[in-house]
């Protein structure tokens, strides 16, 4: 009886189980369908988690004012800065945690993990200190309105002020992931949505002796949902039962395996800041269109996110399954794992796409009652949505590049697709051939058809097979 036929035997809520438990670790044996399986329910499950904080987050906040909303949107693109840096450092955590997995390397993964987690603090305080300085000039260089910044500011001070536990939040995660223990990353996401969601209604319109913040609450929820859930992480790393275990003797410098980080680690952070950045740029076209064209836009992606979280935990999952594939010495079997994950996200994409098409504009009515906001809101969930299948394929194959150590193709194939791309065209249609907000929609979709298509084709070409880190 082969693999594939003895798993066929086993019933998918067994499975689903047998993966939120976190039973297995080491993917580079058996069924690879398995194997997808495993890795991407409990990534799926987190990142769902964390688009439903995002859902909810905007609820309460779009109860306060539209220019709360704004403020939201114009905060969380400074902030894509620093999960720029924190998702390109996962990028090299993941990779060589899960190469060193993959080796039966046990001790090397651990000291992997002390090192990300160490430069993590260090950059994050370097942030905290601009966010609690000088949050009305973020705001305001943002484009934000005098009034929007008078009352958002300390939203923006917190969230950045306390930007460590989104750092050690992802980097930690990321840690677990290459293990191969994603259940733990999942489980840990869920403690800290979950507290937010109870917190953010208490922190924004007050409790008892606790005062309504209003969306400045909203940002203390956040932060101390992540804190919690970052001291739960550390717990389980220094005395819970995971693969990666750390003592304090540890908690030192390892200036070559910091190094070998920080050299894998440089082309993630390059292709985020590249794309985050150019994520704020268009922020600042939006918000040439007046709050009301802003808060529909910031409203249309996070509902986005709550499709885009799953895929993106399809990806990571095949991130992890081509390092542990690679360091065992079977690039072929990280191949397979690709091309299925990315068959498997691109079903689900293409349903959710279908979804949005004909309902953007109730989702929308959800989370506002102003025309305007609707209207663009959902103009910009239909137009994007259009391009979905590609954005699947797009995803998965740029997290396979970063799962093999080779950060540095995504790094070009984002510089080509969203600098000389992007920018240029949603420039262009918007304010040159005046198309207004749509023009900047229709360059995010086409952005990420292109990056599907370059993506693919470099893949193929199989270099990343050869990587070392």
């Amino acid at each position: 009886m082969t693999t594939d036929q003895q798993q066929s035997k086993q019933t998918i809520f067994s499975l689903f189980l047998e993966a939120v438990r976190g039973k297995q670790n080491d993917f580079t044996t058996g069924s690879i369908r398995k194997a997808v399986f495993m890795l991407s329910i409990p990534m799926i499950l987190e990142m769902l988690m964390e688009s439903i904080f995002a859902l909810v987050d905007i609820i309460f906040v779009s109860r306060v004012s539209v220019n709360a909303v704004a403020t939201v949107g114009l905060t969380e693109s400074v902030l894509t800065l620093v999960y720029a840096v924190a998702i390109g450092l996962s990028m090299g955590a993941t990779a060589i945690v899960a190469r060193r997995t993959g080796e039966k390397d046990q001790e090397g993964a651990s000291k992997a993990a002390v090192q990300v987690i160490l430069l993590g603090i260090f950059i994050a305080m370097l942030i905290s200190v601009i966010g609690i300085v000088f949050p009305k000039e973020i705001l305001e260089f943002m484009g934000g309105e005098p009034e929007l910044i008078q009352e958002g500011y300390g939203y923006t001070q917190v969230l950045l002020g306390g930007n460590m536990t989104v750092m050690l939040l992802f980097l930690i995660n990321a840690v677990f992931r290459g293990a191969g223990n994603a259940s733990i990353a999942m489980w840990t996401l869920i403690l800290s949505n979950g507290l937010n969601i109870i917190l953010d209604p208490i922190f924004i319109f007050g409790l008892g002796p606790i005062p309504a913040y209003g969306v400045e609450g909203a940002a203390i929820a956040t932060t101390t949902g992540r804190g919690v859930a970052v001291l739960a992480q550390l717990v389980i790393l220094f005395r819970g039962n995971s693969y990666i275990k750390i003592a304090l003797r540890d908690v030192r410098i390892h200036f070559e395996v910091m190094l070998n980080l920080i050299k894998v680690s440089i082309g993630g952070i390059g292709q985020f800041i590249i794309g985050t950045s150019s994520w704020v740029i268009l922020m600042l076209f939006m918000a040439k269109f007046g709050s009301e064209v802003l808060a529909g836009y910031t409203i249309a992606i996070r509902i986005m996110m709550f499709t885009l979280m799953p895929a993106w935990g399809m990806s990571n999952a095949a991130a992890t399954l081509v390092g542990q594939n690679l360091g065992a010495g079977q690039p072929e079997r990280a191949e397979i794992s690709v091309w299925k994950t990315s068959k498997y996200c691109a079903i689900f994409m293409g349903i959710v796409s279908l979804i949005y098409v004909f309902l953007a504009p109730t989702f929308l009515g959800w989370f506002s009652n102003n025309t305007k906001v609707v209207e663009n809101g959902a103009l910009c969930l239909q137009v994007i949505a259009v391009g979905y299948i590609a954005y699947a394929y797009g995803m998965v194959i740029i997290q396979s590049f970063n799962g093999s150590g080779d950060t540095k193709t995504p790094t070009i194939i984002n510089f080509i697709c969203f600098w000389l791309f992007q920018l240029p065209f949603a420039y262009l249609m918007a304010f040159i051939l005046d198309f207004g907000p749509s023009g900047v929609f229709w360059a995010i979709t086409l952005a990420e058809v292109l990056i599907a298509i370059i993506g693919v084709i470099w893949f193929r070409k199989g270099k990343w097979k050869t990587v070392q880190v």
